[in-house]
């Protein structure tokens, strides 16, 4: 049996749920195959994860994402384990590299469950082979959803009148 728990605890962003359980879904089964998993993914505000990054990693400030794993990656089934990723990391690294960050959002989740695999990224080499991979399964994403739906910044909103 296989599980995921989607939690959207912040508030910068509009997020599309129902497409975002969609493409997480999608990509959960495509990637792990028949393996069965219980996965939490989590979105926060840049306070919640710099509150996460200090009490369990020891560093300061915010960071894009964070894994969780509850299981050895190379171990039997299920995989489980949980994801935090910053809403906040997505919309600046967004800009910065000129992407969308509904985009970066759906990156920090293939990262996550990358390393919930067992991927790596502390040495070089190991950063670029999951930084591959990581492109790969984004490209595929957008191929077949439309990601830019995910949501907008509730900055982006229209004004209501009353």
């Amino acid at each position: 049996m296989s599980e995921l728990i989607l939690r959207n605890r912040q508030r910068r962003c509009s997020l599309n749920l129902r497409l975002l359980r969609r493409i997480t879904t999608k990509f959960l089964e495509a990637q792990l195959g028949k393996r069965s998993y219980e996965i939490g993914v989590c979105i926060v505000a840049a306070s919640e994860m710099a509150r996460i990054n200090e009490s369990f990693l020891q560093h300061t400030d915010s960071t894009d994402v964070i894994t969780f794993p509850y299981t050895n990656p190379g171990g039997s089934d299920p995989l489980i384990g949980d994801i935090f990723v910053c809403i906040d990391d997505a919309l600046r690294q967004a800009r910065q590299f000129g992407t969308s960050w509904q985009s970066e959002l759906l990156r920090y989740f293939v990262h996550g469950v990358l390393h919930l695999q067992g991927y790596d990224d502390l040495e070089p080499e190991a950063r670029r082979v999951l930084k591959r991979q990581e492109n790969r399964l984004l490209r595929r994403i957008r191929q077949q959803f439309p990601i830019e739906t995910l949501g907008r910044t509730e900055s982006a909103r229209p004004a209501t009148s009353t």
